[in-house]
């Protein structure tokens, strides 16, 4: 490996990029742009918990981003680069390091949330007007969301015509490779990745994550192509039965852009055609991807999804405060729901939970506790690995009803129904809660028809 370092006293020109949520040097929009300059290279990570309007990330995703920096670091440097950290508000470190380094250009790959763009416009007015060439690239999408819109030239709010609108498309532009080797670099002072404190220490709740993952670019790939070559064939038939392994197990690495949804489409797409008998998987597994985008484009459009009820009549909705030990009890998996408590137990033991779990637990605490969906949505934005701004949040309001494209309010998951459909044989649950079926299990939080007719009348004073 060539490893040129450029020191500042030359008075060369130099590139600054800017990472954020695309923690990789393949498909690098930003990274490759800067690469063809040939000019000498800074490559910046902020750790922004400052800004206003920028949330701050959970714990669970706080220790996927520690790994997935170290794994970073290290695919930098395979060509010729380092990777520089600074903590603080974003538009100011960013300035204050394109000063520093007198940077002539300075990129970076695109984020859809409002706060992040209104401090990626502010950057690029005040870098621009010092006389830097500053671009942005696309890079977390594969359709930018004002270039998706209706016939009649507005957004859409409702999934089945946006995913036909995805795929009548033309073909996503193909993955970027990663740049050659021998890259220049320039010294600049960066924080010890380690005195951020990403990892928990007192206590470090972090085992079963570390059991269950590996952060970073690499173990992407690789997981790619396991899914690819023993999972997506399976997908449609499986992919609702939790004690099954039949998911892609790519969503955190798709959330902190260690893979980039190009390479997914094109990955699935190849395999689709080269193995026509996956093909139905294929297929179940984009639209997967295509609803992800989905989320972007409602949080583009309506940035309030993460905060807001969509539809303004759940503003009224008569939502119960629940006590600590009730809220307790649903975080801890001891709700007495059997399939509630092994999912619940799942998400804080590995960072993750099944999906059909997810709408399990989210149903049961917004119908059958009656409590605010925002509520469910922060405990997830902490724990989950795989915690995303858009997907979170239209999740959540999808199950609550209140999004423009939900389920009905009175579409109630039956925890035990769907235990016995999706996991006939209490493998996954027995999984997570051991001492289910004994003395030891708790009697339930609260009775599942009773609660559910207490959700109806509270859903029909805001009819």
């Amino acid at each position: 490996m060539t490893d040129t370092v450029t020191d500042s006293a030359t008075g060369t020109r130099t590139t600054l990029v800017w990472f954020r949520d695309d923690l990789r040097i393949h498909d690098n929009p930003a990274l490759h742009e800067a690469a063809l300059r040939g000019d000498p290279i800074v490559c910046l990570y902020v750790l922004d918990d400052e800004s206003e309007g920028i949330r701050p990330l959970g714990g669970a995703s706080r220790w996927w981003l520690h790994g997935s920096l170290e794994a970073l670091e290290e695919e930098l440097k395979t060509i010729g680069l380092t990777l520089t950290l600074r903590r603080g508000p974003a538009e100011t470190v960013v300035h204050a390091v394109a000063e520093e380094v007198d940077a002539s250009a300075v990129f970076w790959n695109r984020r859809y949330g409002e706060a992040e763009r209104r401090i990626d416009t502010a950057l690029k007015t005040s870098l621009r007007e010092e006389g830097r060439t500053v671009e942005s690239f696309q890079a977390a999408l594969l359709a930018e969301p004002w270039t998706v819109l209706t016939g009649q030239g507005g957004w859409y709010k409702v999934f089945t015509p946006f995913w036909r609108a995805m795929t009548s498309r033309p073909e996503p532009r193909h993955p970027l490779p990663a740049p050659d080797a021998g890259l220049h670099h320039r010294r600049v002072a960066s924080d010890e990745l380690g005195s951020w404190g990403l990892l928990p220490t007192h206590p470090d709740w972090a085992g079963g994550l570390r059991e269950r993952w590996e952060p970073g670019s690499a173990a992407a790939h690789r997981q790619l192509a396991t899914f690819l070559e023993d999972g997506i064939g399976a997908y449609p038939d499986e992919q609702d039965f939790p004690a099954e392994d039949a998911t892609s197990r790519l969503s955190p690495h798709l959330r902190f852009g260690e893979l980039s949804p190009f390479e997914l489409w094109h990955a699935v797409d190849a395999h689709r055609a080269q193995h026509p008998g996956d093909a139905a998987g294929a297929s179940a597994y984009i639209r997967q991807l295509i609803w992800r985008e989905f989320a972007y484009h409602l949080l583009f459009h309506l940035p309030s999804i993460t905060t807001e009820n969509m539809r303004s009549e759940f503003d009224r909705f008569p939502w119960r405060t629940p006590d600590d030990d009730e809220l307790e009890r649903w975080e801890q998996g001891r709700t007495g729901i059997p399939l509630v408590d092994a999912g619940m137990r799942e998400l804080w033991q590995t960072g993750v939970m099944h999906n059909r779990v997810r709408m399990v637990v989210a149903s049961f605490l917004i119908k059958n506790l009656l409590v605010d969906w925002r509520v469910g949505e922060a405990w997830f934005w902490d724990t989950l690995v795989d915690a995303d701004p858009a997907s979170n949040a239209l999740n959540w309001q999808w199950v609550a009803g209140s999004g423009p494209d939900a389920a009905p309010y009175f579409r109630v998951f039956n925890p035990e129904l769907q235990a016995s459909k999706f996991d006939p044989h209490a493998e996954y649950i027995r999984r997570y809660v051991p001492e289910y079926g004994t003395d030891a299990y708790p009697e339930p939080l609260v009775d599942l028809k009773e609660s559910r007719r207490a959700a109806l009348d509270a859903y029909a004073t805001i009819r």
